[in-house]
């Protein structure tokens, strides 16, 4: 009699160090060069200082992170998470959150993309840079071109030498200074002149945009080798390794810039210090280098977004009949690609990359907020042993986070707000007064 065949499964073959690396693939190595210029605006030139207690605040997430991957390895969603250990509504509400930032996630790579396009050709004006990323998003997905694991590994170690390059021509302009006093390499940290807790906290709740995507990496349990450990490893190292390499970036950067100088354009600062401490060459070369990168995370988004618009069309949640379809021949989600391309185009004409990057961060500190929760309900809370080192990581995520999350400007405040109304509002038509089964905000593993 023959053996009944075995049935298919991911094959656990991602160690810890290779995760890791996909980790720092996911949040990219220069992270903090695109939005450096709103945190060094709404910081008033705190960047280092804010970079590093948003990654103090990643950190307590990440652990929170590993340890909801351990409970739930085949999910890995904050949506899941809050949905499973908090309460079904309050998962809606956080996956509802997580959906505004799969569509802003694009827009502000758009926004980007157009300010560094005007910097590269001044001769166009700055519209039709927004209106050509929108499109070339929209055009990559709708052909199905999508980048391989192999070109974002090629694209990070190119992206490693520019950042060292970076690196090495600050230090050189720095010690070719005419006057160099201990206030010159401490007021990146502190800047008296500046200073007060209220900048401090809104310009890092814009600086958790740093680590954007950390996350991800719980979404690769069934291929780790040791999941239960290995996750909570990286996603920690992760956090460590981007939030240092981050500090020692924005740092040389805010040495080489004069404190009071106004940048020719906040969107694309750290293009200019780069010019400022490189030259021409330098500033080419990593603006282009950036273009680059932001295509690819812009299209990506782009896509995720659409992919999470399916996965919602498909189940019902919002109508099938627009959203839950696909593309005969492509198989991609067409209309939802188009729908937030033209988002896009349109927000990337009415919005400012620091509005967009602080309601991006709207949703994500509700989502991380959601998941430090839920650990310290399962891990604390419903446990029989109590553990100190349960506790106090949750504890300080959920307390940080919310504090970010408060600290964001006002016009952030209000937009979001106003999202998170329409999300209430439509939960309780969808579900007759939130007496039925909440509807899914999670997208389709894999179709």
């Amino acid at each position: 009699m023959p053996a009944a065949p075995q049935e298919l499964a991911l094959r656990r073959s991602l160690t810890l160090g290779s995760l890791i690396v996909m980790g720092i693939i996911f949040v990219q190595p220069t992270a903090p060069m695109p939005p450096f210029g709103a945190i060094y605006v709404v910081g008033k030139g705190h960047v280092v200082t804010t970079v590093l207690i948003a990654m103090f605040a990643m950190l307590c997430t990440a652990i929170g992170y590993g340890r909801m991957a351990r409970a739930y390895p085949a999910a890995g969603s904050a949506y899941t998470y809050v949905g499973a250990e908090v309460h079904p509504i309050l998962g809606y509400l956080t996956g509802w959150s997580m959906l505004l930032d799969y569509v802003v996630n694009p827009l502000i790579c758009t926004i980007w993309c157009g300010s560094a396009f005007h910097d590269l050709f001044p001769w166009f004006p700055s519209w039709v840079g927004v209106i050509f990323f929108a499109a070339l998003f929209t055009a990559l997905n709708l052909r199905g071109i999508q980048a391989t694991a192999r070109t974002n590994q090629l694209l990070t170690a190119a992206m490693s030498v520019v950042i060292l390059w970076m690196i090495a021509a600050c230090v050189r302009y720095v010690l070719g200074m005419p006057v160099l006093t201990a206030a010159t390499f401490t007021r990146p940290f502190y800047d008296p002149a500046t200073f007060s807790w209220g900048t401090i906290s809104t310009g890092t709740s814009v600086a958790v945009l740093t680590y954007i995507g950390f996350d991800a990496i719980s979404t690769l349990s069934e291929e780790v080798e040791n999941p239960r450990r290995n996750i909570l490893y990286a996603t920690v190292a992760t956090c460590l390794i981007i939030g240092v390499l981050s500090a020692v970036e924005v740092y040389v950067a805010q040495l080489v810039w004069p404190p009071n100088q106004p940048f020719p354009n906040n969107d694309t600062a750290y293009a200019h210090i780069a010019r400022m401490a490189g030259g021409e060459a330098l500033f080419q070369v990593l603006t282009w280098t950036l273009v680059v990168a932001t295509i690819g995370s812009g299209s990506g988004a782009q896509l995720a977004g659409a992919r999470l618009l399916y996965g919602m069309g498909r189940d019902n949640t919002i109508p099938k009949s627009i959203f839950g379809t696909l593309h005969p021949k492509t198989l991609i989600p067409a209309r939802n690609v188009i729908l937030i391309g033209i988002m896009c185009a349109i927000g990337g004409l009415l919005m400012s990359y620091q509005l967009g990057a602080e309601l991006l961060n709207f949703g994500a500190l509700i989502g991380f907020m959601g998941v430090n929760l839920s650990a310290l309900l399962r891990y604390w809370l419903r446990a029989e042993r109590k553990e100190l080192t349960y506790l106090i990581p949750s504890a300080l995520g959920v307390l940080v986070c919310f504090y970010l999350w408060i600290s964001l400007s006002r016009p952030a405040q209000i937009a979001g707000w106003i999202w998170l109304a329409l999300g209430i509002a439509y939960g309780a038509w969808k579900t007759a007064g939130f007496r039925k089964p909440m509807p899914r905000m999670e997208a389709p593993a894999s179709d």
